[in-house]
């Protein structure tokens, strides 16, 4: 396991104040809580949490480096697939993005959407973090006309009225607070976090409740399989119920979802016996899930098989699924590429283009481990996934 870089002393002051917080919690629920609440206290704890408090996150000087942060090339390519569906939809639609994160996505996708003059009436952005909201509107308002940032608006809550367009995640589904289950005897258990005598977290093992047993043992029929002894990893019984949340009143428009993971028989492979969950600090990535609470990132990859039917079972044709490479190349990255390209003077800033071009697509880097998946209801999501469909590994 690697070495975790060790934090200065306000940052350490400030996971304490984490820590202590759910260790109460712990006490106060008998002495364990489950993985999805220590995953939940850990991101989103008011304050305290690692997307509640104010540290950098994305980026060289955080954590971890998200596709909008290499530059505008994946935000372009992504209105290039959404921009048909706007135009459809009329002056009255709204594109709604699930975190906003330093706001590059949305300043990329507004610019590129008026270009293509396919502009939404609001632009909305979900966001919790006080801290990053007030980071995205500073960011937008510097790069933005006045005009272009005056359509942005924050909710706190998904869109209660009914509504027509767009909802946008990139890396989203990974940061929801998880379940973990393990088997034993047979038998479906949860994964808690208690103490030791000494006050560190610990794993324990409680039987699991009728939602989590029932969303295990669907795996297993879907899978024709049973899972042996021992075996743990991650399930998300709650994501038909987020999906219905998030789109709110939703009535015609598109659904499209950018995360890495596999599809259902990928991600219960028998060799992966310990699931998916890992943490982030300062771009290096540990198994470690209890170090420095607050203050790195908990993550867990996406289950497309289970994406795809929430969802269908929310309503909404599903449209495609591919790799990230594919769905930006065939959403025209290669001609933005080009542009941008001849839009520099030097050899340095092409350079870097074609960094960030092979970043976003090669195998080893993004193109391969993130995918793309989408939805409709009453549009067509047009040409966006007709490269490299993988709906058949589904």
């Amino acid at each position: 396991m690697p070495t975790l870089p060790q934090p200065d002393a306000d940052a350490l002051a400030h996971s304490e104040r984490l820590r202590a917080l759910i260790q109460q919690q712990i006490f106060a629920s008998g002495g364990a809580i489950p993985f999805s609440r220590f995953m939940e206290l850990c991101l989103y704890a008011p304050g305290l949490g690692y997307y509640s408090a104010g540290a950098t996150k994305f980026g060289a000087a955080g954590d971890f480096v998200t596709a909008p942060e290499l530059g505008h090339l994946f935000g372009a390519c992504v209105a290039e697939a959404v921009a048909p569906v706007l135009r459809q939809l009329g002056p009255d639609s709204k594109f709604v993005e699930l975190g906003g994160g330093s706001g590059a996505f949305a300043e990329v996708m507004l610019k590129r959407l008026l270009a293509l003059d396919a502009m939404p009436a609001r632009y909305a952005i979900l966001e919790p973090s006080a801290d990053l909201r007030q980071r995205q509107r500073e960011r937008l308002q510097e790069h933005l006309v006045p005009p272009v940032f005056d359509l942005v608006e924050w909710l706190d809550a998904p869109p209660q009225d009914p509504w027509n367009g767009v909802l946008f995640a990139n890396e989203v589904i990974d940061a929801l607070p998880t379940p973990r289950f393990v088997i034993g005897d047979g038998e479906v258990y949860e994964e808690h976090v208690a103490l030791d005598h000494d006050g560190a977290f610990v794993r324990a093992d409680r039987p699991a409740d009728a939602l989590l047993t029932a969303s295990v043992r669907h795996l297993e029929r879907n899978l024709e399989t049973t899972f042996a002894d021992g075996y743990r990893s991650e399930v998300l019984p709650q994501l038909p119920y987020w999906i219905q949340a998030v789109i709110g009143r939703l009535h015609s428009g598109v659904l499209l979802f950018v995360d890495y993971g596999y599809p259902r028989r990928e991600f219960y492979a028998s060799q992966r016996s310990d699931g998916t969950l890992r943490s982030f600090y300062r771009h290096a990535v540990s198994n470690d899930v209890f170090a420095y609470p607050g203050l790195q990132d908990l993550t867990a990859s996406v289950d497309f098989t289970a994406l795809a039917e929430a969802g269908t079972h929310a309503s909404f044709d599903f449209t495609g699924y591919c790799s990230q490479a594919s769905f930006l190349i065939g959403n025209g990255l290669e001609t933005l590429l080009a542009e941008a390209e001849g839009k520099v003077h030097d050899e340095a800033a092409r350079y870097a283009l074609r960094q960030e071009a092979k970043r976003l697509t090669l195998p080893g880097e993004m193109g391969e481990r993130f995918q793309a998946m989408g939805f409709a209801r009453d549009v067509e999501f047009g040409t966006a996934f007709l490269a490299g469909d993988l709906s058949w590994r589904l």
